[in-house]
């Protein structure tokens, strides 16, 4: 079964007095476990809305959206919650950490809202630190570390709880050519030591120069 399944999707937002605007015009995708897949486009071209869909943050106006199985629509809040937390991890480009949480504690609170024990959370943690090169800043603030820095530990907090999939918006938009593609690097280390699936939205070559896979698009549909 597919990881992911995007079915026949349109997103469609109206506002009084105006025509409506089409971000996703019948998009039909799947995704299987442990692909490492890019969403290739242009500004406008409806990537980060089809990556909202597929995570719950956002609704499609019309189709069918399955994730590890579940199909979103009919969904409540809270169950879509639930989904987030148990199954979907997120690598935002703005990294969105708690600044008054130290790493460690950011990449813990996941696994806290699952109601791991401290002791466990701290040695799950402890250990993917240490293999992604972030075992002296267990206990650092986010703002005193750099935006690489930053960007692994989202990474961390984003697959420490092993979700079925790992959504990554412009992942290495704030960050310089050579610690993004060393960030790249080491998430597809990840996806081939763990199995873990990520999808990315992103118009940088490095990024799409790295994918197993490219869906472009344009205009809300998919052209490649």
């Amino acid at each position: 079964m597919p990881v992911v399944e995007v079915e026949n999707v349109t997103r469609s937002y109206e506002e009084k007095g105006m025509p409506p605007a089409h971000a996703l015009r019948g998009v039909s995708l799947k995704v299987e476990k442990g692909e490492f897949m890019a969403l290739a486009g242009p500004s406008g071209s409806g990537k980060t809305t089809l990556l909202n869909i597929i995570g719950g943050i956002d609704a499609a106006t019309g189709g069918r959206v399955r994730v590890d199985g579940r199909e979103l629509k009919g969904l409540s809040r809270n169950e879509l919650a639930d989904l987030r937390r148990d199954r979907i991890g997120f690598i935002f480009q703005a990294y969105n950490l708690v600044p008054v949480l130290t790493a460690a504690e950011n990449a813990e609170y996941v696994l806290q809202l699952k109601g791991v024990a401290p002791d466990e959370r701290r040695r799950r943690v402890k250990a993917l630190f240490e293999r992604m090169g972030l075992g002296r800043y267990l206990d650092s603030r986010p703002l005193k570390m750099s935006g690489g820095q930053q960007q692994r530990v989202a990474v961390a907090r984003a697959i420490v709880s092993e979700p079925a999939v790992v959504l990554a918006d412009e992942p290495t938009a704030n960050l310089d050519q050579k610690t993004g593609a060393e960030l790249m690097d080491l998430m597809r280390q990840l996806n081939r030591e763990r199995g873990v699936t990520f999808i990315f939205s992103t118009h940088d070559p490095m990024v799409l120069s790295r994918a197993e896979r490219v869906v472009r698009l344009v205009d809300g549909q998919i052209v490649q």
